[in-house]
């Protein structure tokens, strides 16, 4: 009996071949994040013809990521809302799973924060074999602290955003690098509010000086389920604010994050006006960075932006609404009493927080109006803002890079050995 082997040629195959690297975002922050790490692959010799695919958003696109499915689909928050389109979600893992342990099997997968998602793609792909990097930990020392068994099982090195979070997985015995915040190095350490106002008075087809006065950037969010919660506090709070301050030529700008949002924050603005017609309200397509730098005080939804502003040295509220029992579950499993980074970061409330049932028109004009009217504290702010931009900033997008090359590097020896 002759027995055929392959050539040898074929048995290294996955030597000579185009590395392939499989990444998931799963909202418009992570396609921020992880836009700069792809750009920062094509300056390392091993990686720069790497096949990229997986689900990201136009950044990441832009910098040569096939999307195969639509991020939109995992763009939910909270309990309720994920309920909603758990369906189509678990559709889309099933399918992912099973193209990358497949046909689309990659070199390395990295999970780009969307830890509901990501872990158990992870989780699948690392028990067939394919090494996993999660970009961006899960808050598990704000709550949920229980992941970290799961994380253990699915990841094979955690990329950290925050300092402190490498001492809490080297703990659990997971290996964890701090790679700090992109965002960090991509807004300067010296904001220049003059000249982000004059390219917003340009965007917008202004007369320059038009913004003269007190500019309030407000950032409702870049969800939908955030712009139906928020967003109307938001705008019945810029009513609110000018009655308290008559006289004064008040601002308002909102940058808004997606093309889909502009209907309805459009249909608010309408709203708001035919109520309040001498209200100077803007709307403006993305430019969030020049919104903030050129802010006075910012009006602005928890999330990743609470982070922006802090890093513009920005004084800010910030407010949040989910439904009822999104809100009840969560408090069950918090463990910190703040929800905004820039007071996660600090470790203590140094800007305020209203949710839920205390974010009215009322508190947060009273809230806005309480930075306004105390520039002493708004300068101390902005030196414990600045002391935290110096700490999150390092070449993040290359150190993440590396990581991906390393592992591919490795798993490259692990054939040939």
């Amino acid at each position: 009996m002759t027995l055929l082997l392959p050539p040898r040629a074929a048995l290294f195959d996955r030597v000579d071949r185009v590395s392939k690297l499989a990444c998931v975002a799963g909202e418009p922050s992570g396609d921020l994040l992880a836009a700069p790490v792809l750009s920062a692959l094509k300056q390392i010799p091993d990686t720069s013809n790497l096949e990229v695919f997986g689900i990201g958003g136009p950044r990441m696109q832009a910098e040569g990521l096939r999307s195969d499915w639509p991020m939109e689909t995992l763009s939910v928050r909270g309990y309720v809302e994920a309920i909603k389109q758990l369906p189509a979600i678990l559709k889309l893992r099933k399918e992912l799973i099973s193209n990358l342990t497949g046909e689309g099997r990659p070199d390395v997968y990295l999970g780009i924060d969307a830890p509901d998602f990501n872990l158990g793609v992870e989780l699948a792909l690392r028990k067939a074999g394919i090494p996993t990097l999660h970009f961006v930990s899960p808050s598990i020392w704000a709550w949920r602290a229980g992941r970290i068994t799961k994380i253990k099982q699915a990841v094979e090195r955690m990329l950290c955003i925050f300092p402190f979070e490498t001492e809490i997985y080297e703990r659990a015995g997971i290996t964890a690098t701090y790679v700090g915040h992109p965002l960090a190095s991509e807004i300067p350490l010296e904001p220049n509010p003059a000249s982000a106002k004059q390219r917003i008075e340009q965007a917008l087809n202004l007369s320059t000086n038009a913004l003269n006065g007190i500019i309030v950037s407000a950032l409702p969010g870049s969800r939908g389920s955030e712009i139906e919660l928020i967003a109307p506090v938001f705008f019945e709070t810029m009513a609110e604010l000018v009655k308290r301050m008559p006289g004064q030529s008040l601002h308002f700008v909102i940058p808004v994050a997606t093309p889909r949002l502009r209907a309805p924050l459009e249909a608010l603005l309408k709203n708001t006006l035919e109520k309040n017609p001498s209200l100077n309200i803007y709307l403006i397509d993305g430019e969030a960075d020049a919104v903030l730098e050129a802010a006075d005080v910012v009006l602005i939804a928890s999330g990743t932006a609470t982070l922006q502003a802090a890093l513009w040295k920005k004084p800010m509220v910030i407010s949040y609404k989910v439904p009822w029992l999104t809100a009840q579950i969560m408090k069950r499993q918090g463990y910190l009493p703040y929800v905004g980074l820039p007071n996660i970061l600090c470790g203590e409330f140094v800007v305020p927080e209203l949710l839920q049932d205390d974010a009215t028109p009322g508190k947060l004009a009273d809230a806005l109006l309480a930075w306004l009217n105390n520039s002493s504290k708004v300068v101390q702010l902005k030196t414990r803002f600045a002391e935290m931009h110096e700490t999150l900033r390092r070449p993040t997008g290359l150190l993440v890079a590396q990581a991906v090359a390393q592992t591919i590097a490795a798993g490259k020896h692990r054939v040939t050995a």
